[in-house]
């Protein structure tokens, strides 16, 4: 279990032509570490394994006419089946651009959910009825096309095992993250104090966390305000953000 007694992401199953996509899911970086520490399992499912005849075949032309192929129902039902087993605690998602955003919102309720299948679509899209019949949810990486669902899926478990405990070196990395509460991130530094010409802000050196703090939360306002600014409107500003930008941009400390 998680915080506050809520559930916690334990296993994630991908539905995939190509389960070579997430060879290095197991090997390398963050999701490679949580894997090997069983803070999460990861599988893959390709449907061609269960599609029958000389060929396996798991395409077919589309009814109606049209360009490109459509993913035949049985095979990839199969595939579906065999991840979500008996288990009834399972949400079973598909990637499309039909699907809902994935915003750090979304991904943080889906976090808690036990169990995740991912199915991955290619050609022109899937049978329909597969869709109808066995998909919970349908999940977006963005307003553009791809040529399947495994580098959505990547981006998509890369997103949610960090956010799984103790994953990251530091508990509130994830937390402080950009979109975690509805703001990009401030800005970073690191050594050297000065670097080409530029130096790191002196309050970042001042030792007055508190002083920092403030600064980093105007920054991560005024930066969401410039560069997202459809972020910013949607954002409640409250009382004490007002005061922090006013102090801000009163002591003409607008370096972002």
């Amino acid at each position: 279990m998680g915080r506050a007694g809520l559930s916690v992401l334990e296993r994630i199953d991908v539905v995939t032509l190509f389960p070579d996509w997430f060879d290095c899911f197991h090997q390398l970086g963050l999701t490679g570490r949580a894997v090997e520490d069983g803070r999460v399992s990861l599988n893959c499912f390709n449907p061609r394994e269960f599609a029958t005849g000389v060929h396996k075949s798991v395409d077919d032309r589309p009814y109606g006419g049209g360009p490109g192929m459509v993913m035949r129902p049985e095979p990839l039902a199969r595939a579906i089946e065999a991840a979500r087993g008996n288990d009834a605690d399972v949400t079973v998602g598909y990637l499309s651009p039909q699907g809902k955003p994935l915003t750090q919102s979304v991904l943080a309720d889906l976090a808690t959910r036990r169990r995740l299948v991912i199915v991955c679509g290619r050609y022109e899209g899937v049978d329909e009825r597969v869709l109808d019949e066995l998909i919970d949810e349908e999940w977006s990486v963005g307003d553009f096309v791809l040529s399947g669902g495994e580098p959505a899926a990547a981006v998509m478990i890369d997103a949610l095992v960090r956010l799984l405990p103790g994953v990251l070196g530091h508990e509130l990395s994830a937390e402080q993250d950009s979109f975690s509460h509805g703001l990009l991130d401030c800005p970073h530094y690191t050594r050297p104090a000065e670097w080409r010409g530029r130096h790191v802000p002196e309050v970042l050196t001042s030792g007055d966390h508190a002083r920092v703090e403030r600064w980093r939360h105007a920054q991560a306002l005024l930066r969401t305000r410039d560069r997202r600014p459809d972020l910013f409107a949607a954002y409640r500003l409250t009382d004490e953000d007002r005061k922090a930008l006013a102090e801000f941009l009163q002591n003409g400390q607008d370096k972002r």
